[in-house]
């Protein structure tokens, strides 16, 4: 056995659980971090999402993982749109509200509803995204959400990312207002 393949072996070993190595090992993948937002019949719902990915561009869409559980999830699919604020590196306090169960999250950050009444995270953001739920799927204590985008914008800032139970601003990255002309 190599080296690596045995260090992998007895790091596995010393796990406690089948479900801790996953979070582990699901948590060494870095990755941008999302707040999805709904609005409710009393007042907005919000959970910070790091189960983001795109699926297509034609039609855009995207989809996100929420606990079946959630109020989030709820509002989301009985509303049927959700919003996605991915939030900039200097946002991890924001991060942290949604993703506790923190009462009335939303009394503790700058927020709006936009034009189409969904909640945006209006200071805390590098990019937003609305969306109409076109599919969902659930599995094990999740509901993966499929959104078809129709708006989005890009605003200053770089992203927050999290890996290994941790917050960073992503600064190697090149800021919204860095990129040269005419690329997106």
């Amino acid at each position: 056995m190599s080296p690596a393949a045995d260090h992998m072996t007895n790091t596995s070993a010393t796990y406690v659980t089948a479900e801790e190595a996953f979070r582990l090992v699901m948590g060494s993948l870095a990755t941008g971090v999302t707040v999805v937002t709904a609005p409710a019949g009393d007042g907005p719902r919000g959970m910070t999402c790091s189960s983001l990915t795109s699926v297509c561009l034609e039609p855009a869409t995207l989809a996100v993982c929420l606990r079946t559980a959630s109020s989030t999830r709820d509002a989301a699919l009985g509303h049927a749109r959700f919003a996605v604020n991915l939030l900039h590196g200097g946002a991890e306090r924001t991060a942290r509200v949604f993703s506790t169960a923190v009462p009335d999250r939303f009394a503790l950050v700058d927020w709006r509803m936009s034009e189409t009444g969904l909640p945006q995270l209006t200071e805390d953001a590098c990019a937003y995204a609305e969306c109409d739920v076109v599919h969902t799927v659930e599995i094990g204590d999740h509901t993966m959400i499929f959104g078809a985008v129709t708006d989005s914008c890009v605003l200053p800032g770089t992203p927050l990312v999290y890996a290994r139970r941790s917050y960073r601003s992503w600064d190697a990255l090149p800021s919204t207002q860095d990129r040269p002309e005419g690329e997106q």
